[in-house]
């Protein structure tokens, strides 16, 4: 789907047309800068390569320098591919958050808030023993059983325990764009996306 690269700024609320006060994430959508445009002869798949926030040329690889250069383009920071533009789009073309202005829905993807290691009740939203009689008095959030002690004298894969939580890619979809704001590259859109502020989304029509 053809989409933009972008940075959450972060979470507001504004007044939609019948005064109920909507929460909604504003994000930096764009510029984006095409970098390479990637076809069916030469790559097996048709693809354009996007590349989002400039860098310093010192730290960049050669290889990189080298794909940049071969664009005519600036060092970018982030780079992603999207498919199925309507227009036709050059090495070198810049796409901006006027994509979106004709896009009643989103769907974001970026990288979950990392919350480190977590027992069940955080993690799987085990509800924990309840009343803690019998002198139980550090058991409340414990899973309980996890397996048979007989047959199988083992504990099955996928069996939900404590661990790390958090740090993965997710997909939000069907979020509603309440306003496209293309002189300062901003994006209002409804709910809360996946990431901490200052994080890199992908935004796909």
């Amino acid at each position: 789907m053809p989409g933009l690269l972008g940075r959450k700024i972060g979470m507001t609320s504004v007044f939609s047309a019948d005064g109920k006060n909507v929460p909604c994430t504003v994000i930096e959508a764009g510029p984006c800068v095409v970098t390479q445009i990637k076809t069916v002869e030469k790559d097996g798949y048709e693809a354009v390569q996007l590349g989002f926030q400039d860098m310093k040329e010192k730290h960049v690889t050669k290889p990189l320098m080298g794909h940049f250069s071969k664009a005519g383009v600036t060092p970018k920071r982030h780079l992603a591919e999207f498919r199925e533009f309507d227009s036709e789009l050059n090495l070198g073309d810049t796409v901006t958050v006027e994509l979106f202005n004709d896009a009643a829905f989103v769907d974001v993807i970026g990288t979950s808030k990392g919350k480190g290691f977590q027992g069940v009740v955080k993690r799987h939203g085990f509800g924990g023993v309840g009343e803690t009689t019998h002198g139980q008095h550090n058991r409340a959030r414990k899973p309980g059983s996890i397996g048979a002690c007989s047959y199988p004298a083992k504990v099955f894969k996928g069996m939900r325990m404590g661990g790390q939580l958090g740090g993965d890619r997710v997909t939000t979809q069907n979020l509603r764009v309440l306003k496209v704001i293309p002189e300062h590259n901003l994006l209002l859109i409804k709910g809360s996306v996946p990431g901490y502020k200052g994080s890199i989304v992908l935004i796909e029509k």
